[in-house]
């Protein structure tokens, strides 16, 4: 739906000499779509074919907070084998491997947004991987994120006012439940316009796909980017 969310991703771990980089072509869906929907079985076929191709790696990182949420904490049709254990204990959404595995303080390629941002921080990346603080939660505030965007020259992030509300996306949910989806999407959306913000990100692209297309049918003038895009410096306000 949005290759460059990936291209970017690539593009931006290979800027660190650290890394040995692949990109795995015959790498399917993570299934979370069939787990969601109880279709274990079928879920099996997709996670059993994917164990071998992960497998080897040190460290699997995704260009997606909620498909990270499913390997690591859903990944459990198959047989728990020490390739299966090995792979949920080492798959990273590309905010938390950047942040938290290789403790990034600077991007030396200086890229540049100067432009304000609305953060949104999808529901699994706030409360299963915890890249940033639920507002639930009576704890100091952090976003892994923020911090890095806060290296991209020019960037102002800021916030919907209900910063952590879920905008609707869901996956099948979205499908199933139209109108309420695309309520809690337009009232996302809506609290952007309403705070003056132009341009959005965050490190979920199928909650950006949701709300770019709400935006789109009710005519509210915002872009929606995916992180890796602005960290490489890919993006342009």
């Amino acid at each position: 739906m949005h290759p460059q969310a990936a291209i970017s991703s690539y593009q931006l771990l290979k800027r660190f000499p650290e890394l040995d980089i692949e990109f795995i072509e015959r790498a399917a869906c993570c299934a979370l779509p069939l787990t969601d929907m109880g279709y274990h079985k079928k879920a099996c076929t997709l996670e059993r074919n994917l164990v071998p191709l992960l497998a080897p790696y040190d460290a699997i990182v995704l260009p997606s907070g909620v498909c990270t949420d499913q390997f690591r904490g859903h990944f459990d049709s198959v047989p728990q084998t020490d390739e299966v254990k090995h792979i949920r204990e080492h798959t990273y959404d590309i905010v938390e491997f950047l942040h938290d595995v290789l403790k990034v303080k600077s991007l030396p390629w200086h890229p540049k947004f100067p432009a304000r941002v609305a953060l949104h921080n999808g529901c699994h990346s706030l409360r299963y991987l915890m890249m940033a603080r639920p507002t639930e939660l009576m704890i100091p505030h952090f976003d892994k994120a923020a911090d890095l965007l806060g290296m991209v020259e020019g960037c102002e992030v800021g916030y919907a006012t209900r910063l952590d509300e879920c905008c609707g996306f869901g996956g099948t949910f979205a499908i199933w439940d139209a109108p309420c989806a695309g309520q809690q999407g337009l009232d996302k959306v809506s609290d952007y316009a309403r705070n003056g913000f132009k341009h959005v990100v965050s490190q979920d692209f199928s909650c950006l796909m949701h709300q770019s297309g709400v935006a789109r049918k009710n005519g509210l003038d915002l872009k929606f980017y995916y992180i890796a895009e602005i960290l490489n410096g890919d993006a342009q306000p």
